[in-house]
């Protein structure tokens, strides 16, 4: 697929962009290739499209948000896209972004850290309008099957077990803009998920494929979590091992439980860019940190680090104590 087409597939069918809307593309100098094609797809639908390219060096990490970017905040436009690069150390710098477009629900935002020019031409975002409505369908019936669940226990064959109450928390979905709320979701799309209860999560998490900001795992990383916080972390690699723990110590809430999510993406491939990894089908992801913006999140942190799963079983129960099992070693029950 060509890459502007791309781009402009998921303006119009997650972002509803509509003739005349003004759009924001911030893109850092490294993937200009890719705010071109984002560009081009918005002038295809007859948008207001401005590039704005922000210049980055190899070994130092940002932490202030530049001026140039801030005045553009003063006058909102109805879309901003986020092209940055996915580097572990600018998670702070990326979610104090994030809050300053989303602030008043004012606009829209496509965030996409970590993107690269193949997501667009082959991968998880070289979707067809067809196949993002096919998606987008297949995770309003998956919202449908976990409504009114309270509780969730996890497992899979590397050793993963937990349990942990999502009552009176609602699933969502990253694949089309929910416009009542200009809610924010990554680029590409593929997730249904949601932030459970932050203290209820017990158990020994096993992350056998990739963490957001550090990419794939030769050795695992085990999570012990009490009460919603872990507790303890070993890996064998511990360069890996640093960087989790340097993570998860950004700040009080940083190991504190925030999201689970479905993959749901057909398109997503397991590569090196976290972005694309986490739409994967049949797997699932679990976050600690911030969840400040999802419905009925309680944990505003600086920091939010994914750990993917493979092979999932996932069983969903309900206040009378029946149960689905959602997914069962990574496949999906009917749906």
């Amino acid at each position: 697929m060509e890459a502007w087409e791309a781009a402009k597939n998921a303006l119009k069918c997650v972002l509803e962009a509509e003739k005349g809307d003004s759009i924001v593309i911030f893109c850092d100098d490294e993937k200009i290739n890719i705010g071109e094609a984002f560009a081009a797809g918005a002038s295809n639908l007859s948008l207001q499209a401005r590039l704005m390219i922000l210049k980055t060096e190899s070994k130092i990490f940002r932490e202030e948000i530049p001026k140039k970017i801030t005045e553009v905040f003063k006058s909102p436009p109805a879309i901003y896209i986020n092209l940055f690069r996915g580097v572990r150390e600018e998670t702070p710098f990326r979610i104090q972004i994030i809050k300053m477009e989303t602030e008043g629900h004012k606009a829209r935002l496509g965030h996409c850290p970590g993107v690269t020019m193949d997501m667009l031409t082959e991968g998880a975002l070289a979707l067809k309008s067809e196949e993002h409505r096919k998606m987008q369908e297949f995770a309003k019936k998956l919202m449908k099957k976990l409504n009114d669940t309270v509780r969730i226990e996890l497992t899979n064959l590397t050793g993963t077990k937990l349990t942990f109450s999502v009552e009176e928390r609602v699933f969502f979905t990253d694949t089309v803009v929910n416009k009542e709320t200009n809610k924010w979701m990554n680029l590409p799309t593929g997730e249904v998920l949601i932030g459970p209860v932050e203290d209820s999560m017990q158990g020994e998490l096993v992350c056998d494929m990739a963490i957001g900001g550090i990419g794939s795992l030769e050795t695992p990383v085990k999570l012990l979590i009490q009460n919603g916080r872990v507790k303890d972390s070993t890996c064998k690699n511990r360069r890996v091992l640093k960087r989790v723990q340097d993570s998860l110590s950004t700040d009080e809430n940083s190991r504190r439980l925030g999201e689970f999510a479905f993959g749901i993406n057909p398109k997503a491939r397991f590569v090196e860019e976290f972005l694309e990894a986490e739409k994967l089908l049949g797997t699932i992801h679990i976050a600690f940190g911030d969840n400040a913006d999802y419905p009925g999140g309680k944990n505003p942190s600086k920091n939010h680090m994914d750990f993917l799963i493979s092979k999932p079983t996932v069983k969903a129960f309900k206040k009378d104590g029946s149960s689905t099992t959602i997914l069962k070693d990574g496949v999906f029950g009917r749906v």
